[in-house]
């Protein structure tokens, strides 16, 4: 059987794409890394995919907000391509920067057409960018990255994750339950608690999907929690399990979103 192939948008300013391809690769999927701008000359490339993935950084400098630019790029040039992709039964994550522009082109919560968002990702509340490491608990959901999860253990990194909604949409995302991914304070919600909740997103939400569950947008960085080792506190929770005559996992919990991805398609 052919390996499900991912393909992973680059362009200015995007910094996690090789560790989001690294992800899909060791999920056991293909996956390759093309610029915007080459994708703009040849349309045709993203027939070749399954999964679309939008990482993390600052793209375009986030110079007219974070992700706008991008987003707009997709807008002017791909929106056809892009509606196209969504149509079917393909898949697309959007992480951190990946977050914020799949918003900005709406199709998360997908509400309203291409181009048009119906959240925002504003800059953080406390006023500064901040990276580290959150609790997330996952609410009842179809989404497909999210299958067999009830909690993540992640690590973060944005200066502008404070998600908003206006109060019908809210309303909307929780009746369909979109508002998959929420910040915890030892299992229980964070209340908007910082450092818990770090950016004062609105009812704690770190993540939502589309209706389909087939696209996934998220501010922390599952990307870079797939080995056990790359915990914060591992040399701790190592000794731990230890202690307890437990296994000591190889994998973190962030490389089971990916190959919830690729198993989609097996």
């Amino acid at each position: 059987m052919a390996k499900v192939k991912a393909l992973i948008m680059t362009g200015y300013g995007i910094n996690c794409d090789a560790e989001t391809k690294f992800a899909f690769e060791l999920a056991g999927g293909e996956a390759e890394i093309i610029h915007i701008n080459d994708l703009i000359k040849n349309k045709s490339l993203m027939k070749q995919f399954r999964i679309i993935a939008f990482p993390g950084g600052f793209s375009y400098g986030d110079d007219t907000g974070s992700g706008k630019a991008y987003a707009n790029k997709i807008r002017n040039n791909l929106s056809d391509e892009f509606s196209e992709f969504v149509s079917g039964d393909n898949l697309v994550i959007g992480i951190c920067n990946g977050f914020q522009i799949i918003s900005n082109i709406g199709i998360v919560p997908g509400y309203s057409k291409l181009g048009e968002g119906d959240v925002a990702l504003e800059h953080n509340s406390h006023g500064r960018y901040e990276c580290g490491w959150v609790d997330l608990n996952v609410s009842e959901n179809k989404s497909v990255f999210l299958r067999g999860i009830k909690s993540l253990h992640l690590p973060f990194a944005h200066g502008e994750g404070n998600f908003y909604a206006e109060e019908a949409v809210m309303k909307r995302l929780v009746e369909n339950k979109q508002d998959v991914l929420r910040y915890s304070k030892n299992g229980s919600p964070a209340k908007g608690e910082y450092p818990f909740n770090p950016n004062g997103a609105m009812d704690d939400i770190a993540g939502i999907t589309d209706v389909s569950g087939r696209i996934l947008g998220m501010m922390p960085h599952p990307e870079r929690y797939l080995y056990f080792c790359q915990r914060e506190d591992w040399t701790l929770q190592k000794e731990l399990l230890e202690r307890e005559s437990r296994e000591v996992p190889e994998f973190g919990e962030g490389l089971k979103i990916f190959q919830n991805a690729v198993e989609y398609f097996q």
